[in-house]
């Protein structure tokens, strides 16, 4: 896939709120995962920050962090400048001219869209003493038997790699971080964003029903749901 997507326009005219709404649900599931660990970082640093919500959240719910946000797309830094303050920066580039690490460094939904996504995970090894990933489980059952669901992602997310629990896990580890938790989110059934059809609503129900006994089964054959992994 053509990378300029992201730096042309395509990827706003495409995603024109640039997924602002999922923004308050991403930044609780990293707080859960922080508050699991009793992490209280000081610096965060985002890759693929898009429009900045996340790092706003957070933000407003850690008291004393401070924030940095980087994105490869001008209008996606355009679209967080609105959203800068005291405590939250946004910068045009890579995270990697940073000069100082962070105490964590955060890449939710962005792996997927990294052509090489193992030099994506080894070059924020070093940027971070913690990291949080956020990677949606696109192979799954239901989605390979449909076939349109991976291609449409692929189409208008911008979605090149496709991920399940173990190889998302492998490739973490491979680069050389160590995975110190790993947890299940509920992209499809929780987040904003996602589809309210009828038939998708029909789904998702079934999709929780079955989630309660068998989480792993439920990912792997239903789908709808996305890893957060915490590394050091």
């Amino acid at each position: 896939m053509d990378q300029t997507i992201y730096s042309d326009g395509t990827y706003l005219e495409n995603n024109e709120s640039w997924h602002v709404e999922d923004s308050p649900w991403k930044a609780a599931q990293i707080l859960k995962m922080l508050s699991k660990h009793s992490l209280k970082p000081r610096t965060i640093g985002e890759v693929g920050c898009g429009a900045g919500e996340v790092l706003n959240q957070l933000a407003l719910s850690l008291n004393d962090v401070q924030c940095t946000g980087y994105d490869l797309s001008p209008q996606a830094i355009e679209l967080a400048t609105v959203r800068a303050s005291d405590r939250v920066s946004f910068h045009l580039g890579d995270i990697a001219n940073s000069k100082t690490p962070f105490d964590l460094v955060i890449a939710m939904d962005v792996m997927e869209h990294v052509e090489d996504y193992f030099g994506f995970a080894r070059k924020l090894a070093p940027l971070g003493t913690y990291k949080i990933y956020h990677i949606p489980l696109d192979c799954n059952v239901l989605s390979v038997l449909r076939g349109w669901p991976i291609m449409d992602a692929r189409a208008k997310v911008g979605h090149i790699h496709y991920f399940f629990r173990e190889t998302a896990l492998a490739t973490l580890t491979e680069s050389g971080q160590q995975v110190l938790d790993h947890m299940f989110t509920a992209s499809a059934t929780e987040s904003e964003g996602a589809s309210k059809s009828l038939k998708a609503r029909f789904l998702n129900l079934f999709r929780r029903v079955l989630f309660s006994a068998a989480p792993a089964f439920t990912a792997r054959v239903l789908g709808g749901y996305s890893l957060l992994v915490l590394t050091k």
